[in-house]
């Protein structure tokens, strides 16, 4: 993917990619702000920022409308690591997107009223998708079990609703100005713009905010794990869970797609490890996944399944462990691990397809580091051997590095 790369004198990182297949545009900002950054005893900030943004600015009373007016849509999503808005329209209102970006990250309408108004809208998201879904507490218990010391032991949503309760107009006012600027951003725009017009447009609605300061925290390190760690715990839930976690190569480090990799072997597709010997051949888990959080420091290789009748959690521990001794026991067939490369290639050129979507990874990217690791990404899976996931498999599944959470169902 070819990009075009800019720096505003205050700090924005802007990135363009010409895609002239459709007549649209995309419009991403990525901010370096995520749950881990925020303090401890103030948490889901960032997630309720998600919601704070779209409550209009000094200049535009309501974000949605204009949108919606210049034929396009608009969204959000947070995580642990950033937050991240995007837009797409027609590309002729291109300029609308950056007017409103530019105008919510210098005069975001922050009161009162509308700090109550979306404290009951994300405290309802708390108690419809923690409190009252089946596992949805899961994060909630799983994070400091696994983190003890990083702040990744703190679910997007938030630790308790206590936090987001007790939040005040200036604690909101103090997260948004010390996150919300320039120079904590990256702009990327993708469709049928041309670099220079879009830096044009930076410059006039972005170029005169002030700069603000770079996130540059540091966060306390996690030490690796040398012991064994277990929780019960019980819930309203209509089956047993079992979930055996690992931690897993951060988002840079090169070890990541060979982790990438062995949670496909293991559960990706009718045909993976897991489904087929555990849920097919010995019934032993009704449904199994295995995936990576994807974090950009260190990860989790998460294994979970609900267990089938009559099974216990003892017998679906033994028999997660016995398909990761498989794995470690003897290196992959060359022929599984082409499939499994070729999935991800497949998945990886798709994404690219939508513009959106590569609006979306450019900022990605770019906080992580560099933007063009985008173009790294096929041969750093295909340079993945079988020989790879065998070792990585070894040092990854220890017994003493498990965390080990069973979720029983009220009887």
């Amino acid at each position: 993917m070819k990009f075009n790369r800019y720096r505003l004198d205050n700090g924005l990182k802007i990135l363009v990619h010409p895609d002239h297949s459709t007549p649209l545009a995309s419009v991403c900002l990525t901010y370096n702000v995520g749950t881990k950054h925020e303090e401890a005893q103030k948490t889901g900030y960032a997630h309720l920022f998600e919601h704070l943004m779209f409550g209009g600015s000094a200049h535009a009373a309501n974000f949605d409308a204009y949108i919606q007016q210049a034929g396009g849509e608009n969204n959000a999503f947070t995580n642990q690591d950033m937050t991240v808005y995007y837009e797409y329209l027609p590309w002729q209102n291109l300029e609308t997107a950056l007017w409103l970006e530019a105008d919510r990250m210098r005069w975001l309408r922050l009161n009162d009223a509308l700090l109550e108004r979306e404290r009951k809208v994300v405290l309802e998201e708390f108690k419809e998708s923690c409190l009252n879904e089946p596992y949805g507490d899961i994060w909630h218990h799983i994070g400091p079990l696994v983190y003890p010391n990083h702040p990744y032991q703190v679910p997007t949503i938030g630790r308790i609703p206590q936090h987001i309760a007790d939040a005040t107009l200036e604690d909101v006012q103090a997260f948004y100005q010390r996150y919300y600027c320039p120079s904590n951003a990256v702009l990327t725009v993708s469709g049928h713009v041309e670099p220079e017009q879009v830096l044009a447009l930076a410059h006039k609605w972005f170029g005169d905010l002030p700069a603000g300061q770079p996130n540059t925290q540091q966060l306390p390190t996690e030490p690796p794990q040398t012991q064994r760690r277990e929780l019960d715990v019980m819930g309203t839930v209509p089956l047993d869970a079992l979930y055996m976690v690992f931690r897993s190569a951060g988002r840079k480090d090169p070890a990541y797609y060979t982790d990438d990799l062995i949670t496909d072997v293991l559960a990706e597709g009718d045909a993976a490890w897991l489904y087929e010997h555990l849920v097919r051949e010995q019934e032993i888990f009704s449904n199994v996944d295995a995936y990576l959080t994807g974090s950009v420091e260190d990860g989790l290789v998460v294994i979970e399944g609900r267990l089938g009748e009559g099974v216990n959690f003892e017998q679906a521990e033994q028999a997660v462990w016995q398909e990761l001794e498989r794995l470690q026991g003897a290196p992959l067939n060359q022929l599984a691990l082409d499939k499994f490369q070729h999935c991800t290639e497949h998945n990886l050129e798709f994404g690219e397809i939508n513009h959106l979507h590569k609006a979306i990874n450019l900022g990605y990217y770019e906080t992580l580091g560099d933007a063009a690791w985008v173009n790294k990404e096929k041969a750093r899976y295909n340079a993945v051997t079988a020989a790879n996931i065998q070792t990585r498999s070894q040092a990854l599944f220890q017994p003493q590095a498990c965390s080990v959470l069973r979720y029983h169902a009220k009887t």
